[in-house]
């Protein structure tokens, strides 16, 4: 059975990797190559001299990759999960998680907050339904709508488009994203006047752009990314269930195009993605009046478990500014 270039290609994708050649001698196997033939297709690419140029090339790569796995191991030994706190501090909450870099659901972050009331779906059809909104239709028919997300963009009245989450059952096909920049429209820049500015926290003085607005029904879903800051997420109605995933990990996560992952954490199809299998995976729903702290370059995939309305937040109010991670995509 003659390998196909995908397979050829997956093959030297994995062997950069590190992943082992049983490993992937297995996973052949799995996919109807004879055992015998497996090994020796393994073995074919580990000597390829493309494969053998890149892993020469790796280098300092191989190092930072090996320090990388030394964090792993050291988190796996820490038995992290991610804590629930009420009453934490500004300087609590920079030490212990922004400069830690370490995720938290502050449970109490967004109580008094009038958006809790004002930003319900029914509230904001009564108050904002006549305005114009652009949102994003057509994702279940389109695999790469989170890359090419233009083709999606449909402009509705608010109302009928809550109505239609409200009434249209659990779906992906219909989502407010963050890219469709709702809260830039000045239409509803009056929103933000539900906003407490908890100073240590959120920059009174948000940059353009620095908190957006996500509305959509039960079952949109955001498929498995990393943020170029960090991200305090707060949920204002619905819930929300996240698997989240170490920065320290990205090895092991096929960062194949800018921040985005082909892997599905919830349900990670292992024979195409074997490193994913040594991640260290942590679950985790958020509900209404909760926030999440999400660090810069920690990998999310999201799942809303109800109608859900949510705010994100990339102004924060910390020494230096919000710290980027510069990508190379």
């Amino acid at each position: 059975m003659a390998l196909s270039p995908s397979w050829h290609a997956w093959l030297s994708e994995n062997l950069l990797r590190g992943v082992a050649a049983d490993a992937l001698a297995r996973a052949l196997v799995e996919g109807g190559v004879a055992p015998e033939d497996a090994r020796a297709e393994v073995e074919r690419a580990r000597r390829h001299p493309a494969v053998e140029s890149g892993v020469r090339q790796m280098g300092v790569g191989a190092e930072v990759a090996s320090l990388l796995d030394v964090r792993a191991a050291l988190h796996a030994q820490a038995d992290f999960r991610v804590e629930r706190r009420r009453g934490v501090s500004a300087e609590a909450f920079r030490d212990g998680y922004y400069r830690a870099h370490r995720p938290v659901i502050l449970e109490d972050f967004l109580e008094g907050w009038p958006l809790l009331e004002r930003w319900r779906p029914e509230a904001l059809a009564r108050t904002h339904g006549e305005v114009e909104v652009e949102v994003m239709t057509g994702r279940e028919s389109r695999a790469d709508h989170d890359l090419s997300p233009d083709a999606c963009r449909t402009v509705m009245r608010l109302a009928e488009f809550l109505h239609r989450l409200e009434h249209g059952g659990a779906t992906n096909d219909l989502y407010l994203t963050a890219r469709n920049f709702a809260l830039e429209r000045p239409e509803l820049r009056g929103l933000l006047d539900d906003v407490r500015f908890a100073p240590g926290f959120l920059h009174p003085r948000p940059e353009p752009g620095g908190i957006k607005l996500w509305i959509g029904p039960a079952g949109t879903r955001t498929a498995l990314h990393h943020d170029v800051d960090s991200v305090l997420f707060g949920q204002v109605h619905g819930r929300k269930r996240f698997w989240l995933i170490p920065s320290f990990e990205t090895p092991r996560v096929y960062n194949h195009t800018h921040v985005w992952s082909a892997v599905d954490a919830s349900a990670p199809d292992l024979a195409r993605f074997p490193a994913f299998g040594a991640a260290h995976v942590h679950e985790v729903v958020l509900g209404p009046g909760e926030l999440l702290f999400i660090p810069v370059g920690w990998w999310h995939q999201v799942h809303a478990l109800e109608v859900s309305v949510s705010v994100t937040f990339q102004s924060l109010d910390v020494p230096g500014g919000n710290a980027r991670w510069h990508t190379s995509g």
